[in-house]
């Protein structure tokens, strides 16, 4: 019996490439771009199955030129907002993705990101870099303390609760906001709020950990960011659409927020050129699942995936 043909969009990890090449009949982009709307309208009268990364879109006027052969995308990815899922369930290609695996490897990239905004980690590494570092005083680079803090979470997901989880660590008082209340084992001693707003006036840090749907594009936007606490530090590790970046250098340039700490961004790959000049905005380029640990249990996730769906078995994370 012949292997179904698998397309490998991105160059993943070594060890889900030679389980790919041993199951299936693979072809890899070793190359390592994106897949273009042609390339992915192409492969699929090609091929079977689809391993995309979220840099692969399937939005409706793509999947309208799908060919029938293809019958799954298997994503490297827990966010699915690059893919138009109604109309790929109307064409009836089965959908997954690969949650659970890359919660603690985001959430530290968010403890980084948390850590390194309120204490001015840009700034004193170009002071010292740049043998600017020459005088001390005990008003040199005074920063925001994490330890015992007010923690807002937007979305308890399971990224949302490994950051907690680790914000703990730092005796911090942990708040969160999500579609509804965690059970107290989920989420022990955290404060829930019904509402995003309520949430927002305690949060001296805030951390976003909820998906990018059109209900949350702009969520922070320039009425929320007035609801933060004089001062507020503010992470984002879940995606760059949650975000009005207008709205945020605004927030920076009052002083209504002190420091971001940024993993993603409206423009992806490139991020917005306007922070650049901004000491107080860490980031980093959409790195937050970057371990060797992660990268390879995301692509068996993904295999895991693809073996159910060809046995005929209903896949562990089909959407």
């Amino acid at each position: 019996m012949s292997k179904p043909r698998l397309w490998v969009t991105r160059r993943l990890s070594d060890a889900t490439l030679e389980r790919a090449a041993r199951d299936y009949d693979v072809v890899i982009n070793h190359d390592d771009t994106p897949g273009t709307a042609a390339q992915i309208i192409a492969a699929s009268a090609a091929f079977d199955a689809i391993l995309p990364c979220h840099s692969e879109h399937f939005n409706a006027e793509v999947v309208a030129q799908l060919d029938p052969r293809l019958k799954i995308v298997a994503n490297h990815s827990v966010g699915v907002d690059h893919c138009d899922l109604p109309a790929l369930r109307a064409a009836g290609i089965t959908v997954t993705n690969t949650p659970d695996v890359l919660s603690d490897a985001t959430a530290e990239i968010a403890m980084l990101l948390m850590l390194g905004a309120a204490r001015h980690a840009v700034a004193g590494d170009r002071i010292v870099r740049t043998g600017a570092w020459d005088s001390w005083s005990p008003a040199f680079m005074v920063g925001k303390q994490v330890t015992g803090a007010r923690l807002g979470i937007i979305g308890m997901g399971r990224v949302g609760r490994a950051f907690a989880a680790k914000a703990r660590g730092f005796d911090m008082d942990v708040h969160y906001y999500n579609r509804s209340e965690l059970s107290p084992e989920l989420a022990p001693g955290a404060t829930y709020h019904a509402t995003v707003d309520s949430l927002l006036g305690v949060a001296d840090f805030l951390s976003l950990h909820c998906p990018a749907t059109p209900e949350t594009t702009n969520l922070m936007n320039a009425e929320r960011f007035a609801l933060l606490p004089q001062g507020a530090v503010i992470v984002n590790t879940a995606r760059g659409a949650l975000v009005d970046e207008d709205a945020l250098l605004a927030a920076l340039q009052s002083g209504r927020v002190a420091a971001a700490g940024l993993d993603c961004f409206k423009v992806e790959p490139g991020g917005n050129p306007a922070f650049a000049g901004h000491e107080n905005i860490f980031m980093l380029p959409h790195i937050g699942s970057a371990t060797r640990q992660t990268r390879d249990a995301m692509g068996f996730r993904a295999l895991d995936n693809l073996d159910a769906f060809f046995a005929g078995e209903t896949p562990r994370d089909i959407l």
